[in-house]
């Protein structure tokens, strides 16, 4: 049996957690079982009341607020903990298509990757300044050059990798985005894949 576990680290998420949840996909194609994980990081609101509200069956509180690479480590440790064979991280603000879920697991699942990163279309997002595009192509240029990797959107919060991935990976909580391994990725026998998404 394969189990996914989907974790969303939240900070506050009370008004957007269950609208996140509602879209979880219920079946994905070669997994057998899905659970959802909360990481509460501090939360001084509902977020935890109305996740399980809404379905959820997995939650750890941090007692404090801690900052995101915290909650994304102990989220990582947990899902690990629940026999997580893949692991989806997503945001709890719901800014990504929960039915891409099943593209970042389908290359772990084939043996073609170790860890997967969805790619947002940077320059259509409406949101996104100009500046903050132009920052965001900057700053992944850069990390792609230093890892020797292909990752195009390294801030990306929606990434999926293996358990083995999960026991393995060294996150730098200096940095405000947990993704900063991807320094050390290129250096690593792990299979890494980018997923276009959007």
């Amino acid at each position: 049996m394969t189990k996914l576990v989907i974790q969303i680290p939240c900070f506050n998420e009370a008004e957007t957690i269950g609208t996140t949840v509602d879209a979880l996909p219920k079946l994905v194609p070669g997994i057998d079982e899905i659970a959802v994980l909360i990481i509460d990081d501090g939360s001084t609101d509902d977020t935890v009341a109305v996740a399980k509200r809404h379905g959820v069956g997995h939650s750890i509180s941090l007692p404090r607020n801690q900052g995101l690479a915290r909650a994304y480590m102990a989220g990582l440790q947990e899902s690990i903990r629940l026999k997580a064979d893949v692991i989806v991280n997503t945001d709890a603000d719901n800014q990504y298509n929960a039915d891409d879920i099943e593209k970042l697991v389908a290359p772990i699942l084939s043996g073609e990757a170790e860890i997967v990163v969805g790619a947002r279309p940077i320059s259509t997002i409406a949101h996104f300044s100009v500046m903050k595009r132009m920052l965001q192509k900057l700053g992944s240029s850069v990390v792609r050059r230093v890892s020797n990797t292909t990752v195009s959107d390294v801030t990306s919060g929606f990434r999926a990798m293996s358990r083995s991935a999960a026991q393995q990976i060294n996150v730098f909580l200096i940095t405000p985005t947990p993704w900063k391994p991807s320094s050390r990725l290129g250096k690593r026998e792990w299979r890494l894949f980018p997923s276009r998404l959007g």
